[in-house]
């Protein structure tokens, strides 16, 4: 039986709170809490007030939700006494049916899980997709999860009941999802194809990066768009308006993958709007002005250590030096090209008019924890972050580990230990700004050795040049105070220097109105990562709209991931975008 929205906003309390009796497990006081947000103009805006419920509930209470869900294939499962939504969700992924050695492992891993943490492992078995997961893949993410911190698994655990509440009300309201099972879908298509036998790597101009070009080419293609794919191998679908003199709006994202990659970063942005044209195609609908998607070729730098060489063609900054470069194998980007069946020659026509162009608005998979920290699906971005990076060189003086008495060393190490502690306290200071030290290396270190030498990276980021820079200043200061101070010789070489990318306010406002008009408040967050936006500024008004990342915000990992749901949310929130959309 199915319930609408106006149903809800308008029964009593009692049978707002049956209605949604079986959305979290034995814990009506959810739905109690949540009436007072009456009336929700959405799905989720429903959803929204639920979860803020929970979030505003004391630990206790949070703690009695967690242990009011069963174990997986437990007792409860074996028994016949789950709820009936648990039941059937347990059946679905065959957790009813498993195998002695699954259900053994299963149970020890139930006893493991309940003696560290004290409340049941919580998965939504129907995953992300809501299709159901695989039985190995329940067990292998019951495994990683145990050895996760108290705090981290109890986050987790009540995003997980989110989930499962998605995905119940769901079934309750008889929704089904216009574009985010296409995305997920088409995610998986084009992760079959990798440059690896194992886990996802689509480098630049490889057989799997071609053949990953040419599907997206057919789905532009079917989705009623001009197609074509350019000197560069960018791929570009425009759907064409009916209006005179109309210009064009770009959106777009890239479909390269760095080594062992995520399936959605860069690809979320072009199979969602590719869903959308298809869409509007089949219902007859046109927009009044152009609409190209772009899958740009190359944004991460694989295999040439060049990012960005589609979209620096796009706006005309391509540099053609570039096709001397040679990747592991001796072959020059030029020959690449030229064996793939893509001209050289041909690259600088693919430059765009800026006075042809109305802006461009990236989707992407966050990248990160900010939107699931928040239990947002969606966020506006107000920012991509400038980065400066740096190698750092430290040179001291070897000796005995036991022989020399600590005043009279000149440990290089130890200074590296003193500059990584700078870097984090004073990238603390301000809120979008973030510090990291990721390489950290003793050449030729010997356990009963002073060090010699060290080097270490240096990276630093910020929503805007100003706060990078005075933390860059601060920083390089205090590495020569530290380095006077310990005897320590050092050099530093600058690496690569981005100045930040603002996005266009009139860009974001229309975006948190689309958000807000979906029942979805706009959340804004800055970029910390690269994006192609960042090349497209230089040509045009730039913008961003953030999904969530789930497994604790990985990404460029084999665990990135993000729900239908989720992809659900940022398409329609585009959608109204699209349709409301109005030039600066």
């Amino acid at each position: 039986m199915t319930i609408s929205l106006p149903q809800l906003n308008t029964c009593d309390q009692a049978a707002f709170v049956a209605a949604l009796s079986g959305v979290y497990e034995h814990s009506p006081w959810i739905a109690q809490r949540a009436i007072a947000q009456r009336p929700f103009k959405s799905l989720n805006a429903l959803k929204q007030a639920l979860q803020a419920s929970v979030r505003a509930a004391t630990p206790d209470e949070q703690l009695g939700l967690m242990r009011a869900h069963p174990e997986l294939a437990g007792k409860a499962a074996i028994g016949g006494a789950l709820t009936e939504a648990s039941n059937s969700e347990q059946t679905q992924t065959g957790l009813t049916t498993c195998s002695a050695e699954e259900f053994a492992t299963l149970h020890q891993l139930n006893r493991d899980y309940n003696a560290k943490f004290g409340f049941p492992f919580i998965l939504a078995v129907k995953g992300p997709d809501g299709k159901g997961l695989a039985r190995q893949t329940i067990i292998s993410t019951f495994q990683r999860r145990l050895q996760h911190l108290i705090v981290d698994e109890q986050d987790e655990c009540l995003r997980q009941i989110h989930r499962i509440a998605e995905l119940r009300l769901n079934d309750l309201f008889g929704n089904d999802l216009l574009f985010g099972s296409t995305i997920m879908a088409g995610a998986d298509v084009l992760a079959q194809w990798s440059d690896e036998t194992t886990g996802l790597t689509c480098a630049y101009m490889t057989e799997a990066h071609c053949k990953s070009a040419a599907q997206l080419a057919l789905w532009m293609s079917d989705a009623g768009m001009q197609v074509a794919i350019d000197a560069v191998g960018n791929v570009v679908g425009r759907y064409i308006s009916d209006a005179p003199r109309a210009k064009t709006l770009i959106t777009g994202s890239h479909y390269d993958t760095v080594r062992n990659g995520g399936k959605y970063d860069g690809r979320e942005g072009i199979l969602l709007p590719i869903a959308i044209v298809n869409y509007l195609h089949q219902r007859g609908e046109r927009l009044p002005y152009h609409l190209e998607v772009i899958a740009f070729a190359e944004e991460e730098g694989v295999r040439f250590k060049s990012t960005f060489l589609g979209s620096r063609a796009i706006v005309g900054q391509f540099d053609m030096a570039l096709l001397d470069k040679t990747d592991a194998d001796g072959i020059t980007l030029y020959e690449a090209l030229v064996s793939a069946g893509h001209p050289p020659e041909n690259i600088s026509a693919i430059a765009r008019n800026p006075n042809d162009i109305l802006g461009f608005v990236e989707v992407h998979i966050e990248q990160g924890p900010v939107l699931l920290q928040q239990d947002m699906p969606v966020g506006i971005v107000t920012s991509i972050a400038g980065n400066s990076r740096y190698m750092i060189t430290l040179t001291g003086m070897a000796g005995h580990a036991g022989t020399t008495p600590m005043p009279m060393r000149k440990d290089a190490a130890a200074a590296a230990a003193e500059i990584v502690l700078l870097v984090e306290y004073r990238c603390s200071q301000a809120a979008s700004l973030v510090g990291t030290v990721g390489q950290l290396q003793v050449p030729g270190g010997s356990v009963n050795v002073i060090p010699a030498a060290c080097s270490l990276s240096l990276d630093i980021r910020a929503a805007d040049d100003v706060t990078r820079m005075s933390a860059v200043a601060d920083i390089l200061a205090g590495i020569n105070a530290i380095c006077t101070r310990r005897g320590i010789g050092f050099t530093v070489e600058e690496t690569l220097s981005i100045s930040a990318t603002p996005c266009a306010p009139w860009l974001m406002r229309q975006l948190t109105a689309a958000a807000e008009n979906k029942g979805i408040p706009g959340l804004a967050l800055t970029s910390g990562a690269g994006h192609d936006a960042m090349m497209m500024a230089a040509i045009t008004d730039v913008a961003m709209l953030f999904t969530r990342c789930g497994n604790g915000g990985i990404s460029h990992h084999p665990l990135e991931t993000m729900t239908a749901d989720d992809g659900e949310a940022s398409a329609l929130i585009f959608l109204e975008f699209l349709r409301k959309f109005q030039s600066e």
